[in-house]
This record gives C-alpha cells, structure tokens and sequence, in this order.
C-alpha cells in the first residue's frame, strides 16, 4: 500500500475533514494529528536551525563512524537542537546540543552494500550521534568520501496526519481491520484519500511528528524488523511494537544538496520514547523508502 502524510495548518485540516467526514468522526480523526518541525532549504533571510551536507562538527575524542567491513559513513544532515521550536513536539528532544545523521551512501563500493532495515548486519550503515557539548571541531571527511553540498535548513511548526492504514489510526476507526490495508470507513474512502493527497503530496525534511511514509508506514517496517521478521500483519505483536516507535528525523531527495536516495526515496530516523528521553541515540533504527 502506498502511502502519504499531509501536513500544513490546523485550521485546513479541519476544514479539510469536515469537508468529507461526519462531525464526530473529523474530531476523532483531528485528535490524532501531531505536530512536526518541517525543515525546508533555507534562504539568505531565514533562521537556519541545521543543514543538510557539509562537513559534521565532532569533539575530538569522537570517531567518525564506520560500518565495519564496508567503511565510513557519509554525513547527512545536522540539527540544532537549541534552535528548534521543540517545544511544540510530543516527543522529549534534547533543548541544546546537536544531532548528526550518518548514513552508508554507496560511494565506497558503487552502491552494492544496502542498509536495511529487516538485516541486521547493515544496521550499522546508519547512525545518530547526539553531540551535547560545544567542544567541538569541524571533521574532515575520510578518504573517497565526497561531502555533499551545504543547504541550510529554516523549520516551521506544522500539524502532521498519517495514513488511515497506519497503526494508530486504524485503532480509532477499524481495530479490527487487518493492518496495513485499506479498510471500510469514510477515512479510507478514495475521496478522502484523494483530497488528503492533493492537499499535500510532499515528502520533505522534518523533525518529529508522524512520518511522511514513501510506502507502507515506516513504523510498520521497523517493528516488522525489531521482530525478525517472525510475525504476520496479523499477529498483534506487529501493531504494539509499531506503536512503540515515533519519528525522529526524515530527509528527503533534494537536489540542492544533490542528495537523491533511491528513486527519489526518503531516508528515516525512529526512537522509542523512553531511549528519547535517556539520550540513548544509538538504539534509533533507519530505514529508507522509494517510488
């Protein structure tokens, strides 16, 4: 199943759902939207709260991190922590120091080692790192790695909605229904769907909120992954552990950082709460989604 997010302000979303749902059914379905930092290119006007490419800054007792057998990690992206309007999120980010997003791009080996979710022995081609202090330095990057190019990142605070066939809607509207698919209800209907999709296709760069799932619910993938693999979508297994994972950080294809992941796919961050709130950044999980 095929899937987007929409995101934008509470006022159109709820004129957005009152237009194709019941009155109780719009305010259930309102309740369960989220706020999201969306990171868009910044211009020269803009407050930039992080950027995309470039060259990471890390403290000197630091190491740039590798995935063993296959090599470095490209640096992706990082964030300030101490810029962002995090107070708006329902999920416990750090308010100062800085997250830095590493990801085993494909130049060292011309695209042959992939990093997915459901393999175990590529989950070190992703990384966080959590930098807390201001001892920093600018680290050059390891040989035949090509940095990419600097975009700075300007953020807004934007509701986010997630697709009906996502775990916690479905729990709303149809617990019954099987999970991932489409069920009988007006928020499945194809009108719905349509008006949700035309009112926001975007993919993009964001903070927190629900994800801006490319295909299936990302929660979904990193559960299924967490499990081994070893349950179906009908065991409900699958949805508590799906519902014990909330976005990190996602970043899109984006060409003025000349970063394309896949077929103009999306590369995504997700963290239980608890190891949230401890900081414990090295138990976030990754995985990436394409057209």
């Amino acid at each position: 199943m095929i899937g987007r997010m929409t995101h934008g302000s509470p006022e159109a979303l709820r004129s957005l759902a009152l237009q194709h749902l019941s009155p109780e059914d719009a305010e259930k379905w309102l309740g369960l939207l989220r706020a999201g930092i969306r990171l868009e290119v910044a211009t020269d006007t803009d407050d930039a709260v992080g950027r995309l490419g470039g060259l990471p800054a890390l403290p000197a007792s630091a190491e740039w991190p590798v995935w063993e057998g296959h090599g470095p990690l490209s640096f992706v992206a990082s964030i300030d922590c101490s810029r962002l309007p995090a107070a708006v999120l329902d999920i416990d980010l750090p308010k100062a120091g800085t997250l830095l997003f590493f990801y085993f791009d494909g130049q060292l080996d011309d695209g042959e080692a992939l990093v997915l979710a459901e393999d175990r022995e590529s989950w070190p081609g992703a990384r966080v790192l959590y930098v807390a202090t201001e001892e920093e330095v600018e680290r050059g990057a390891p040989a035949g790695l090509e940095p990419y190019p600097v975009a700075p990142l300007t953020a807004r605070v934007e509701m986010t909605a997630t697709e009906p066939w996502h775990p916690s809607v479905r729990a709303v509207f149809a617990p019954d229904a099987p999970l991932g698919n489409r069920y009988d209800h007006p928020v499945c209907s194809q009108e719905f769907l349509d008006a949700l999709w035309e009112f926001d296709d975007e993919v993009g760069h964001q903070v927190g909120g629900h994800a801006h799932s490319v295909q299936n619910p990302v929660e979904i993938e990193i559960a299924e992954a967490v499990l081994d693999g070893e349950v179906s979508w009908e065991d409900p297994r699958l949805s508590e552990e799906a519902s014990n994972w909330v976005l990190l950080a996602q970043f899109d294809s984006e060409d003025a950082a000349d970063m394309m992941w896949g077929d103009a796919g999306a590369l995504y961050w997700l963290i239980r709460p608890q190891d949230l709130a401890e900081r414990r950044f090295e138990r976030a999980m990754f995985t990436w989604q394409c057209s």
